[in-house]
Formats: C-alpha cells, sequence, structure tokens
C-alpha cells in the first residue's frame, strides 16, 4: 500500500470538476483491479455505475463509488498500475460536474 500514491491520486481524479472516468474507461479500469470476487448476483468489489445505472445515478454516488475501486487497487497491490491509467485518461475519457 502506498498511502502517498493513493493521496496523490485521490485529488488528481477530483481536479477540474472530475466526477469518475466516462463509462467504457471505468469499465476498462474496473476489469485491472486485482483479486474482484463474484458475491452472490453482485460484486467485490461493486461494479462500476455504468450501462442503465449511469443516468440514474447522481455524482456525488459515482465519486464514492469510483473512490472505492482506486482504494481497493491501493489495498490489493495494483495502486501504481492504476494511477498510470488515470492519468493516461485525456480529459475528454473522464465525466466532470455539469456534463
Amino acid at each position: 500500500m502506498s498511502t502517498q500514491i493513493l493521496e496523490e491520486l485521490m485529488r488528481y481524479c477530483s481536479m477540474n470538476k472530475r466526477v469518475c472516468p466516462q463509462p467504457q474507461e471505468w469499465n476498462l479500469l474496473w476489469k485491472k483491479l486485482p483479486d474482484k470476487q463474484q458475491k452472490g448476483v453482485g460484486w467485490n468489489p461493486a461494479l462500476p455505475l455504468i450501462l442503465g445505472a449511469w443516468h440514474d445515478t447522481p455524482a456525488m454516488l459515482k465519486i464514492a463509488r469510483f473512490r472505492e475501486h482506486i482504494e481497493w487497487a491501493n489495498s490489493h497491490g495494483a495502486i501504481e498500475e492504476i494511477d498510470r491509467y488515470l492519468r493516461d485518461l485525456t480529459e475528454e475519457q473522464w465525466h466532470h460536474v455539469g456534463d
């Protein structure tokens, strides 16, 4: 676990009114998370709020779920890979407050 990378990445991900990656990029991020486990009909960590959930989910809930994914990456040894992936996204690949 790298607390410094985690804190810096969380700050980066909230710059420019960013909420979370756009659905396709968020799904790719989720697929990169290690040690995912199916739990009943759901997953741990929970799936990204995309597809049918995208339009019905407020920004604050998207931010919370996205942060869960970053924290999962940190606690499962993948924060550096996720950090690189997110920093390589273009601004258009992010969903922003007000989009």
